[in-house]
């Protein structure tokens, strides 16, 4: 009876043996990273690369051809409106135009002078009319000849004719002033052509150039952008470009300043893709401009396009998929557990999702292992 009971306990301990080698070693166990789910707000986020550039570029160009005199500013100066930026040399114009307002000036005093001799024949008109008037009724009571009475009449009608003369002289001299003064006014507007100012207030971003150089009409001179204009052209995946919106809030940096971020809102999204790069423009002006800017230089933007309030999140490497659902893997008593999901939206890093509770500790798929399946045993 005795050597039974002994028989049993060693059977027993060997089936325990076995049936703990066969969970602990036969069964193959592989160790996974773990994260935990959380609960707060998602900020999804859309980036984009891209360089600082311009709504605007003024391009300060002479008017006229000629030899550059002066340029009063250089590239990455700041400039006021109506500043003077350029002189062209003028040559004879500035001559020209003094001989133009003397001219101007000896037809107005000439249109004056014959205003005068007008009012002079006028009042003699009346002389000669009471004169005339006198002798009419004199030669009718016959106490005028009648060569009395036709020299009275042959002189009024003498000044007539002067004062219609004079009237013509009148009408020429004024035509002449008008024409002696557009002359000036067109030669002061050539003279203004010599003479460049700034547009608006702005930056200068090229000086394309210099002194005692001959330049053509039209030739650029100094390029400037208006402060107000400048934004980053970034470019952005068509996959994601749907989500970005005008008047969202973005984050800009700088290549020359990446430890900064700048604020900024996007102004502009082009309704015209790149066909072959399959992304889309999206202008992001600055709230505060840096100083100093620089025009070509690259950026990136982090645009905010939705924030989720309140959710559950995980990472983005938490999520797998299982028998055609999305997922996660959980662990319970060292057997891996699938959670179907649903994902509300992806962000950057993180998934917000429904379907499991906030700090719950989830397994991370590793790609050096097999895929995990229902029940695996894990670690």
């Amino acid at each position: 009876m005795h050597r039974y009971v002994k028989n049993g306990l060693i059977i027993l301990a060997v089936s325990a043996g076995t049936v703990l080698f066969y969970n602990k070693v036969y069964i193959p166990k592989s160790t996974y990273e773990r994260v935990v789910s959380s609960k707060g707000d998602l900020a999804v986020e859309t980036y984009g690369i891209g360089n600082v550039g311009a709504k605007y570029t003024y391009s300060i160009t002479a008017q006229t051809g000629g030899k550059i005199l002066s340029i009063t500013t250089d590239e990455g100066r700041w400039v006021k409106k109506d500043d003077l930026l350029v002189t062209i040399d003028s040559v004879d114009v500035p001559q020209m135009l003094e001989e133009a307002e003397i001219a101007a000036k000896k037809a107005a005093s000439e249109l004056v002078a014959t205003q005068k001799e007008l009012l002079s024949l006028q009042a003699q008109r009346e002389l000669a009319q009471i004169t005339y008037v006198r002798y009419a009724k004199l030669k009718e009571q016959s106490f005028a000849s009648k060569s009395e009475y036709d020299k009275a009449k042959a002189d009024r009608d003498v000044i007539e004719a002067q004062i219609e003369a004079t009237r013509a002289h009148i009408a020429s001299a004024t035509m002449e002033v008008s024409r002696a003064q557009k002359a000036v006014e067109a030669l002061k507007e050539k003279l203004a052509r010599y003479m460049v100012y700034a547009p608006v207030d702005g930056y200068v971003i090229s000086r394309d150039a210099e002194v005692a150089q001959t330049v053509l009409p039209s030739q650029a001179i100094l390029q400037i952008v208006n402060p107000e204009d400048v934004w980053v052209k970034a470019y952005i995946d068509e996959k994601v470009s749907g989500r970005v919106k005008v008047g969202q809030k973005a984050e800009i940096t700088l290549r020359s300043q990446y430890e900064k971020r700048f604020e900024g809102t996007v102004a502009r999204i082009v309704p015209k893709s790149d066909p072959v790069t399959l992304e889309r423009e999206v202008d992001v002006v600055f709230k505060r401009l840096p100083k100093p800017f620089y025009i070509n230089e690259q950026a990136e933007v982090s645009i905010s396009s939705k924030t989720y309030k309140d959710v559950v999140k995980v990472p983005l490497k938490a999520l797998s998929y299982y028998k055609k659902k999305v997922g996660v893997w959980t662990e319970k008593e060292e057997k891996a557990h699938f959670i179907a999901v649903k994902v509300l939206v992806r962000g950057d890093k993180e998934a917000a999702v429904t379907g499991i509770e906030d700090n719950m500790t989830l397994l991370i798929e590793s790609e050096k292992k097999k895929p995990l399946k229902e029940g695996s045993s894990v670690h």
